[in-house]
């Protein structure tokens, strides 16, 4: 790992309700056996992520007994509901005064993705200016790295289900894209048809 990866903390956010699964919680959707929030935490410790902020919204209790995330901090967002951006936020602001210089941020239905792409991304990091993003034949996907100085911009316009999408569009310049399409794919389990991805 480069000088000052290490300063890099993984955001897994896994707090959706899969309101088009049926309200079946992302989290625990089974994959390779185990619910998908252990799978997500395992891709990023795997790729040099040594502390990672896992944020549930959606069934956190059952989440809790079901998944085993030893060694996580897990971060509860009461509001869930009202989108990605809610759950950005609590995350981010869960690595205030942890010595993190820099998040990288995945999302916990995105199983296509695994530790080479993130470390792909990780590698980008190049300190707390640092906006890094996988891309998928030049198209910006996840995961995003946010160097600490734009936290604080991140936290301020990430509303709904936009996430940190506007504040990525007004500094598009800055963003450092990695080409990830050769080594994963970037699909979401979102719908009933999505669940086909799931082994």
């Amino acid at each position: 790992m480069r000088d000052g990866q290490g300063n890099v903390a993984g955001l897994l956010l896994a707090a959706g309700g899969g309101r088009r699964l049926g309200g079946r919680p992302k989290a625990l959707l089974e994959h390779r056996g185990r619910p998908l929030v252990e799978h997500a935490v395992g891709v990023l410790r795997a790729a040099g992520c040594e502390r990672v902020h896992v944020v549930l919204g959606a069934a956190a209790q059952e989440v809790r007994e079901r998944a085993r995330l030893e060694g996580c901090v897990l971060v509860e967002n009461p509001g869930w509901a009202d989108g990605m951006g809610s759950s950005l936020r609590a995350g981010l602001d869960s690595l205030a005064g942890t010595g993190a210089r820099g998040a990288l941020v995945s999302l916990v239905d995105q199983p296509g993705i695994g530790p080479e792409a993130v470390r792909r991304v990780l590698a980008g990091f190049a300190g707390e200016d640092s906006l890094v993003s996988a891309a998928y034949g030049g198209v910006r996907g996840h995961p995003v790295l946010f160097g600490a100085g734009h936290w604080a911009g991140i936290a301020a316009t990430a509303t709904g289900d936009r996430g940190a999408r506007a504040y990525l569009k007004e500094h598009r310049e800055a963003i450092r894209l990695v080409e990830c399409g050769d080594v994963a794919r970037p699909y979401d389990i979102d719908t009933e048809a999505d669940l086909a991805h799931l082994q």
